[in-house]
């Protein structure tokens, strides 16, 4: 299933193909050196994974490039209108050289947990830090979103302890980048939709105990893992609950096959590329 295209096998009406992006890369290890997994992620769906040996522009752009390739071909005019990341710079460069113009939204949470790994000894703190925080992100105008961010500045001057003091006003000199999401309302606003199927990758990747071997072989994986995900079939209590059969139907509407397997295998069809 490995050199199956992503995109064309998960999504099969080029309308479907999701406009608001998530992006990071998952930390993991090709022959003993660190390496890293550039994962996009839309619609509860893995749509492009590529291996990076090192977290440079260069490398993140060629690897995050295979889902560009992919989604071009489904769809020649394909432009996705925001993505989602954790603010690492050399992230933000790739997806800029990849789709130029595209708005990149800081992920809120993670300016919220890097306040929290400060204050793990100050529990009434953080409480006090965490609802004025969560207030801020539940604001519902750019305005309002701007009085609180405001507020939190003025209240933070009376923090006596320093790295926490410095981490609430970072987040606040972030709300320009914040404000974007506004400008995007059915964007992606925390990574959270990424970090589940990062989770997945994690259990996957330690239980191989890793890349040991060809880079060309542990690429394969990593997509075949990716579209097994997309395809899995949900559990009875999920579907009971009113869910269709697996993600895939979830995003295209209908299935090939009931046989999840058998699904994927005809979604495949081609490669799942378009000539």
């Amino acid at each position: 299933m490995g050199p199956s295209s992503i995109v064309g096998t998960t999504v099969k009406d080029p309308a479907r193909l999701p406009e608001h992006l998530l992006a990071d890369e998952k930390h993991t290890r090709f022959n003993g050196e660190k390496a890293f997994v550039a994962t996009t992620v839309a619609s509860e769906c893995i749509l492009g994974v590529g291996l990076a040996e090192s977290a440079g522009t260069e490398a993140l752009t060629k690897s995050y490039g295979d889902f560009k390739e992919e989604a071009l071909n489904l769809k020649p005019d394909y432009h996705p209108k925001s993505v989602n990341m954790d603010g690492w710079e050399h992230t933000r460069r790739a997806w800029s050289a990849l789709f130029p113009g595209i708005t990149v939204i800081l992920c809120f949470l993670h300016a919220f947990l890097n306040i929290r790994d400060r204050c793990k000894r100050h529990k009434e703190l953080l409480s006090s830090i965490a609802e004025r925080v969560w207030k801020i992100y539940d604001a519902k105008t750019l305005a309002q979103f701007s009085q609180r961010v405001r507020r939190l500045r003025q209240w933070a001057g009376t923090i006596v302890i320093d790295p926490v003091r410095e981490k609430v006003l970072g987040l606040c000199d972030k709300a320009p980048e914040f404000k974007k999401s506004f400008s995007h309302p059915q964007a992606y606003r925390t990574s959270n939709a990424l970090d589940r199927l990062m989770n997945y990758q994690d259990r996957i990747l330690y239980s191989i105990r890793y890349f040991h071997g060809f880079r060309a072989s542990a690429l394969l994986y990593l997509r075949s893992m990716a579209l097994v995900w997309n395809f899995h079939p949900y559990s009875t209590r999920a579907r009971h609950d009113g869910l269709r059969a697996s993600l895939f139907e979830e995003l295209n509407g209908f299935q090939y096959h009931s046989n999840w397997l058998q699904n994927m295998l005809v979604a495949a069809s081609l490669r799942g590329w378009r000539t």
